[in-house]
């Protein structure tokens, strides 16, 4: 069984969602909150599997409960519901945290799968979404995209190889594509991504794909965005 906590300013949305995993075998919901400090002390109080986040709510939003509620260290995870695909709060809610992002009119078996894969540890992000997402956040990425590499500690921690691989995921790549690149089997890839979201502490393949935009290792490209 799935535990949920739903977050959401509006209770007709909340019940909405109500109705809907209670009439899910695999779902249940043991809580709800209405802003994001409300969310805070109930993920504490329940720790829930998943946090069905709202980003605009009054007060303290989604994108702060989530910073807040990572933070803690607990094992809750956080599914970011927004109303636009290119919201200017969306890539600032994955950088604090959340595990997945979806739109609010995204269709109920969609939205079930996706809690499902934050509360296994996956991200719910398709890669070529990822892409699109970040390419649409380029400019804001950094402020100088043409720069070199940073230097990071984490990177002093990976294999060639893991660093290729990081660089592989930062572009969107899926496994099957990153196994075909490098002439690797799919588990032997799924093998190294592990090693490396260990090695840089990143929660899952999403926050991967930021850090390699934040140092510069890839960069979006004409070509991506066809």
């Amino acid at each position: 069984m799935i535990t949920v906590l739903v977050v959401d300013d509006r209770p007709l949305q909340r019940f909405g969602f109500r109705m809907l995993l209670e009439s899910t075998p695999d779902t249940e919901i043991v809580g709800e909150a209405e802003n994001g400090a409300e969310a805070v002390r109930r993920t504490t109080e329940l720790h829930p599997d998943v946090v069905l986040m709202d980003l605009h709510m009054p007060g303290v939003d989604g994108i702060e409960a989530t910073r807040r509620i990572v933070a803690a260290g607990g094992r809750s995870r956080i599914l970011v519901l927004t109303t636009f695909d290119v919201d200017r709060y969306a890539l600032a809610a994955l950088r604090a945290g959340a595990s997945g992002l979806l739109l609010k009119d995204t269709r109920p078996e969609e939205l079930l799968a996706g809690i499902r894969a934050v509360a296994a540890g996956d991200a719910v992000l398709a890669p070529a979404l990822t892409r699109r997402l970040l390419d649409a956040f380029a400019d804001r990425l950094d402020d100088d995209p043409g720069g070199p590499v940073r230097e990071d500690p984490r990177l002093g921690s990976l294999t060639d190889r893991e660093r290729e691989i990081l660089v592989a995921i930062g572009r969107g790549l899926t496994n099957g594509e990153i196994a075909q690149r490098f002439t690797l089997s799919q588990s032997t890839v799924k093998t190294h991504v592990g090693r490396v979201l260990a090695k840089i502490g990143a929660r899952d393949r999403i926050q991967a794909v930021i850090l390699a935009y934040d140092l510069r290792l890839t960069r979006p490209v004409e070509s991506d965005r066809q």
